[in-house]
């Protein structure tokens, strides 16, 4: 049985029948069976009904928003924009993805020689729950234009997201079986991805479930894409607009109440601006209205379950019994719900939480250092690499930075990090790897093949 429990009030919203081992396998072999007649469709075959799908989300986005604020507690705002850019993908990849994987002549000696780029079959999506409907499109949209079929195991606490999806794709004419879901727990997992019909992984979530995803597939040969969590650095130079560095370094800690593997977490700052940005950082992560995320006020919603709440908690108060200072927040507020404040904490030091390890939540780790040499030092001292960003008014300094020095999949100059079907997306060292998104997205999961003619 899978629930759905509401953040903002810990109300079961509602309780979902998982499937049997029995019905996963049913659902798993249907799907790889629709593969063989799906990976033969024509792009304009697939294009159209990834416009249909486009369209259908753009006609229900308050709608599928509300659901978004009811399992997971993210403010309407946030989850219209979320659903605006899960359309945005399916057009861009129904406009694109023809190109994207067309044959790549290589002059060789033969008479003809090039590369193709072929559908694998059946791929399982293992998706989290703090953007539930753009985590799976993205995932989703590139993988079906490629001629692959899928198979998505949703995270525990949005089973009616997940069913919501499977419905859309069902809406919009997609044939039956190209695109299921599985209500189904952790412990199924391993089991699915060792069938024999599922030929890849894609994962986005904690370090740990990638460790353990990567050895499954590892162990059946079996190709798998890991996005995982992030400790994103944010470098403030002297040089910076430091109301603008302030508003964009506060937007980016804050969006979907801090919950977001690219969302900025560590804001590495020059001693002599640090007195500055700390107060109008402070100011600006102050304005925050947290609150009932249906609540057109508010600006930041509950935290989506209350075990990550208060696991957030634990790592502030360890930060602070360590030596970390709290600037505001950093108490659970006593009204119902899963929340907790915007919170900042300085004088933090490598072996504390708040340096070492991912904070998933609205939570905001400031350090002070000499100058440019200590803010990359400090910016790579992470085991992550997802993204980073450079504030400073020099852009060619910035880029330089951003390109050369920052360890990251995706490094911003004068703005927070964002994802982006046009761009590439994943991260280095724990972070992951593999890349979703952009036409280097779309061949993650093809025979990327050799054909020669003598």
């Amino acid at each position: 049985m899978l629930q759905s429990v509401n953040p903002t009030t810990g109300e079961v919203v509602k309780s979902y029948e998982a499937h049997t081992s029995e019905g996963t396998e049913k659902i798993i072999n249907a799907v790889d069976k629709t593969w063989h007649h799906w990976r033969s469709t024509s792009f304009m075959f697939r294009s159209q009904l990834m416009q249909n799908l486009s369209s259908l989300l753009k006609s229900k986005r308050e709608e599928l928003a509300f659901l978004m604020a009811l399992e997971m507690g993210k403010v309407k705002q946030e989850g219209m924009a979320e659903i605006d850019k899960c359309a945005w993908a399916c057009d861009y990849y129904a406009a694109n993805a023809e190109s994207f994987l067309e044959n790549e002549p290589i002059p060789t000696e033969a008479s003809k020689s090039y590369v193709s780029y072929q559908p694998i079959g059946t791929v399982l999506g293992i998706m989290p729950w703090n953007f539930p409907f753009w985590q799976v499109f993205r995932f989703a949209a590139p993988t079906l234009m490629a001629g692959n079929t899928a198979v998505l195991k949703h995270a525990s606490n949005v089973p009616g997201c997940a069913i919501a999806i499977e419905e859309l794709f069902r809406e919009a004419g997609f044939p039956e079986n190209v695109f299921r879901t599985l209500l189904i727990g952790s412990k199924q997992v391993e089991k699915v991805i060792r069938h024999k019909a599922i030929k890849a992984v894609s994962l986005t979530g904690s370090t740990p479930a990638g460790k353990s995803v990567a050895a499954i597939a590892g162990s059946e040969l079996k190709k798998c894409l890991l996005e995982l969590g992030g400790s994103d650095p944010y470098i403030i130079l002297e040089d910076a607009d430091m109301e603008y560095a302030a508003q964009k370094c506060a937007k980016g800690r804050l969006l979907n109440a801090g919950q977001s593997c690219i969302g900025a977490k560590r804001f590495i700052v020059e001693e002599k601006v640090y007195a500055h940005f700390l107060e109008l950082f402070t100011h600006e992560m102050s304005e925050a209205v947290f609150g009932d995320p249906f609540d057109e006020d508010t600006t930041m919603g509950p935290m989506a379950r209350f075990d990550l709440r208060d696991e957030l908690h634990q790592q502030v108060v360890a930060s602070v019994e360590k030596g970390a200072e709290v600037i505001i927040g950093g108490e659970i507020p006593r009204i119902k719900g899963a929340f907790y404040p915007p919170t900042i904490l300085e004088n933090l030091k490598p072996g504390m939480p708040a340096y070492d390890e991912e904070l998933f939540g609205p939570v905001a780790s400031v350090i002070k250092v000499k100058d440019l040499q200590e803010a990359v030092k400090v910016a790579n001292d992470t085991e992550f690499g997802l993204g980073a960003a450079i504030f400073t008014a020099n852009t060619s300094k910035g880029e330089n930075i951003a390109e050369m020095r920052l360890e990251a999949g995706a490094c911003f100059v004068n703005d927070f990090v964002k994802s982006d079907p046009r761009l590439p997306f994943g991260g280095i060292k724990t972070s992951g790897f593999g890349r979703e998104l952009s036409v280097h997205g779309i061949k993650e999961f093809t025979n990327i093949k050799t054909v020669v003619v003598r």
